[in-house]
């Protein structure tokens, strides 16, 4: 089965389309086979002539939230199934629908506050799902994984319906032919030379000269050196890379640590396990090692760059805990809001700091005089804080912390306008 998710804000011009004859004439007895209305007729009004109503009835949870609704609160799902399999029939369908709004969660099984949502038949192998995001308690369907999750039903179902094979058992294959290898050994001597030990076949020791070493043959045998004019910061490079194409011929390697480029580049995290909290601790010194605008800059969009910046993806790790809670533990969902909660205050921080860019850029300009620097702060200052005031991060914060937390914010916050300076 293959899924197609869309969200739109016109439930009533979704459901005429959808009810009508299609872009090219493709659809044919539309019908109602599912879904949940919370009370309402919805049977009866999946008629052509009551479309207004259903429409109704589906944006009445919407209509509740006011000015907290979102923009696109209408959430639509086509789902086919596979025209070289015998079409399902329409209870069939239904059950593929009831499946799909559970496995999301826009309505759990046995949720009396679940989403108002219904099911539509209109084209051969296809069902298209129709649900507004708003729950009856008032809060909001969190779409954040509904495209994965939807996917993940969708395969389920088709392996459950014989649309899909099964993973086949692996097959036993013949036991592979093992050449034994000999096991070359490189090392540093006392001398502060590097040799390398073992390798009496061919392969190998033309490996060994392709990377740089010396082959020397006497009565103690073959063997393979680094000449004695060799740089000491190019030794534990050539070893490491005749290492690697040792291994990769399928040799047994024991290279002496400190000949390995990978354990001497690689150094302690002074944190231990948190990584992420030393990589942010490593920007930080590069903040205070800024000896310009233009380095702070360079510094600062590590932090606050919209798609990859720091405050972004500890944003999208503080959803990701929040949605996995509820995911857990249904009862949980006060300890998840928190998490929600936490999460908005990032997004109003980026908020707060959208434009900063071009500022810290102007930092240690010394050709821009003191007066035309306060009169272009005063400039700036008006619009950001405007933006700030209408940007949906700082709405959302003031909406989870109510309007008192918002005048006491205002209370306290002193004034940033530029004033006469006094010594």
């Amino acid at each position: 089965m293959i899924a197609h998710l869309q969200r739109t804000s016109d439930t009533l011009g979704l459901l005429a389309y959808l009810y009508g004859p299609g872009e090219r004439g493709t659809h044919t007895s539309p019908r109602l086979v599912a879904g949940d209305g919370h009370g309402a007729p919805i049977e009866l009004l999946a008629e052509p002539g009551s479309l207004p109503y259903l429409a109704q009835v589906l944006d009445a949870p919407v209509e509740r939230l006011g000015v907290r609704a979102p923009e696109r609160p209408v959430w639509v799902c086509s789902v086919r199934s596979d025209p070289r399999r015998p079409d399902l029939t329409d209870p069939q369908w239904a059950a593929v629908a009831r499946r799909l709004v559970a496995a999301i969660g826009i309505a759990p099984d046995g949720d009396p506050d679940a989403c108002r949502w219904i099911a539509l038949r209109n084209q051969p192998r296809q069902v298209h799902v129709v649900a507004t995001l708003a729950r009856e308690d008032g809060s909001l369907h969190n779409a954040y994984r509904d495209a994965f999750r939807l996917q993940t039903e969708c395969h389920r179902l088709g392996v459950e319906l014989g649309h899909l094979p099964t993973a086949p058992h692996p097959i036993p294959r013949a036991q592979e032919t093992h050449v034994p290898a000999p096991s070359i050994t490189i090392t540093a001597e006392p001398s502060g030379s590097v040799s390398a030990k073992g390798a009496g076949d061919d392969l190998s020791a033309a490996l060994l000269k392709h990377a740089g070493f010396q082959q020397i043959e006497d009565w103690y045998g073959r063997r393979h050196r680094l000449p004695t004019t060799t740089p000491a910061a190019d030794r534990a490079a050539i070893a490491t890379h005749a290492a690697e194409m040792l291994r990769a011929a399928r040799y047994g390697v024991d290279l002496a640590p400190s000949l390995d480029t990978a354990r001497i580049s690689t150094t302690a995290n002074p944190l231990g396990p948190y990584t992420a909290g030393a990589e942010l601790l490593r920007l930080t010194d590069q903040i205070r090692s800024a000896k310009n605008g233009a380095d702070l800059l360079q510094a600062v969009d590590h932090l606050l760059h919209p798609e990859h910046g720091a405050l972004e993806r500890v944003r999208e790790a503080l959803e990701a805990a929040s949605e996995q809670i509820t995911d857990c533990d249904d009862e949980a969902y006060q300890l998840a809001d928190r998490f929600d909660v936490a999460a908005e205050f990032v997004s109003a921080a980026q908020s707060e700091l959208i434009g900063s860019d071009g500022e810290l850029g102007r930092i240690g300009n010394a050709q821009q005089s003191r007066p035309e620097a306060w009169e272009q702060s005063s400039a700036l200052f008006g619009p950001r804080t405007a933006a700030l005031a209408t940007s949906p991060a700082a709405t959302k914060v003031t909406s989870v912390l109510g309007s008192g937390a918002a005048d006491a914010s205002a209370a306290v916050r002193p004034s940033q306008a530029p004033g006469p300076r006094t010594r």
